[in-house]
């Protein structure tokens, strides 16, 4: 019996590179035994809504966009009653989703990987009643992704998030947050707050001060840096950030299935680059496995992805 594919893709991401290839594409997965329903996506939410709708009536739900386009897609199929895996063609500025899972770049290579490969059980987070994929971050530059033209996006890919940010480099909100996650609580005036499930932040590999970053662990990595007092304090934060060697008592960074983050005044966050709302108490935390994913990962790391489940 022919399974049914719903493709969803956002059209205007990346320089609008999936028109050349969506014939392509499309013959690949009809030769991997799918009927495809393809929906070009109309603007902002059209992606979630659509897949809210017609997801249930599939086997497999696919996106191709930036990661704004996939935390639509992904948010939606957390409502559902109905478990349905996930194939990803990125196709945006950054992608970091895509670099920490190691899916191909070429459009190609990654409609080939989802017909091709093994379901994989990703981490998802949960920030109040709503879904991230990958980050929910406030303060210094957090609304540069949401705030910078498609357009230049499309023209500059990565470097136009460093020149939007670099406009307000001098002007740094700070906010005094307290947290409270293993046990313990922290209290600080800090410029940057990230909670992460991503081995790519902003297209910077290693961003968070851990290393050791697994999707399927059940785990968040969290990182807080407090304001600097003068420069030689910024300096100390840049370098730590840079060389990823946690020498300076100025960022916070640790591991943690659930966090809450309160402040007396509302915070705009960020949620996978897309505005979240404005919080003054933020509930995040880890769902483990919650999300099923193909990716062309190699037999023995397949076998132990079964294992598990």
């Amino acid at each position: 019996m022919e399974k049914k594919m719903l493709f969803v893709f956002n059209p205007r991401s990346g320089k609008g590179q999936i028109k050349t290839k969506l014939l392509e594409i499309i013959d690949i997965f009809v030769k991997g035994g799918y009927e495809v329903l393809v929906h070009p996506t109309q603007g902002p939410q059209d992606g979630y809504q659509k897949v809210k709708k017609l997801a249930p009536e599939v086997d497999l739900v696919v996106c191709s966009g930036g990661d704004g386009t996939l935390d639509e897609v992904v948010t939606a199929l957390m409502e559902l009653e109905k478990e349905i895996p996930l194939g990803y063609i990125p196709a945006g500025s950054t992608n970091d989703f895509a670099n920490s899972l190691e899916i191909p770049r070429d459009m190609a290579k990654a409609a080939r990987a989802i017909v091709e490969g093994k379901c994989y059980s990703c981490d998802v987070g949960s920030f109040n009643d709503d879904t991230f994929v990958y980050v929910a971050a406030f303060g210094m530059f957090t609304d540069v992704s949401y705030q910078t033209d498609q357009n230049l996006k499309n023209l500059l890919g990565h470097v136009a998030y460093v020149l939007e940010g670099a406009k307000r480099i001098f002007d740094v909100k700070t906010y005094r947050v307290k947290a409270t996650s293993n046990g313990e609580t922290l209290e600080g005036d800090y410029i940057y707050g990230m909670v992460s499930n991503s081995r790519s932040v902003g297209g910077f590999k290693n961003l968070t001060a851990k290393r050791d970053v697994q999707m399927d662990d059940g785990l968040l990595e969290v990182t807080l840096i407090k304001r600097p007092k003068n420069p030689l304090e910024l300096n100390e934060i840049l370098m730590a950030l840079v060389t990823r060697i946690d020498n300076t008592d100025l960022i916070e960074s640790f591991k943690t299935d659930r966090i809450l983050l309160e402040s007396e005044e509302e915070i705009p966050w960020t949620l996978d680059g897309e505005f979240g709302g404005n919080h003054k108490l933020a509930q995040i935390e880890a769902r483990k496995h919650a999300m099923k994913i193909f990716l062309n990962i190699g037999e023995e790391q397949a076998a132990e992805e079964k294992t598990e489940q």
